[in-house]
């Protein structure tokens, strides 16, 4: 494993900064069951900057802290995404990259709005199916869609080539 520097530092700051600006100030639904949260998009980014995975980790905490749902989903929302993004940087290419944010976010998060709105009873199963539903709905939109785009654009740029590792350029 490679040394974390000031520069990788500063892109997982820049990133957290990016994740929680997007997640509370964008007018649309982002801890509903039906969300579409945008900067859920940015959790492909470990696939090529292994910085990310703090920053988004950091963002997703923050953006959390105001959360309906409360001190559950500050966990374990922010667990999840930090796993998601743990999971993403070990896909084998990009297109495989988007599936861990939607996998981990629709079984965990989608635990999360169950338990807190109908509680661990007879309606929990239901309740989380449904949950679990709309939210890889929202998460596979956001990361397949815009992420792809990030995944194709990014190593583009000549200001972020170097934070990306060289197996990953090819891979991209």
């Amino acid at each position: 494993m490679s040394k974390f520097t000031v520069k990788d530092l500063t892109l997982a700051a820049l990133i957290a900064a990016v994740y929680a600006t997007l997640t509370m100030f964008l007018p649309i639904p982002q801890h509903m069951g039906v969300q579409f949260r945008v900067a859920e998009a940015l959790t492909v980014l470990p696939f090529l900057f292994p910085a990310a995975v703090p920053g988004l980790f950091a963002g997703c905490l923050l953006a959390n802290l105001f959360s309906p749902f409360g001190l559950i989903d500050v966990v374990a929302g922010s667990l999840a995404t930090l796993l998601a993004c743990l999971m993403t940087q070990r896909m084998p290419n990009r297109w495989l990259a988007s599936l861990p944010p939607v996998l981990c976010n629709a079984a965990i998060v989608g635990g999360v709005i169950a338990w807190s709105t109908v509680g661990f009873g007879p309606a929990f199963w239901q309740a989380y199916a449904l949950n679990a539903l709309t939210v890889g709905l929202g998460e596979l939109a956001a990361c397949v869609v815009l992420g792809q785009l990030l995944l194709s654009a990014l190593p583009k740029v000549p200001a972020l080539r170097p934070f990306i590792p060289v197996e990953r350029l090819s891979a991209a």
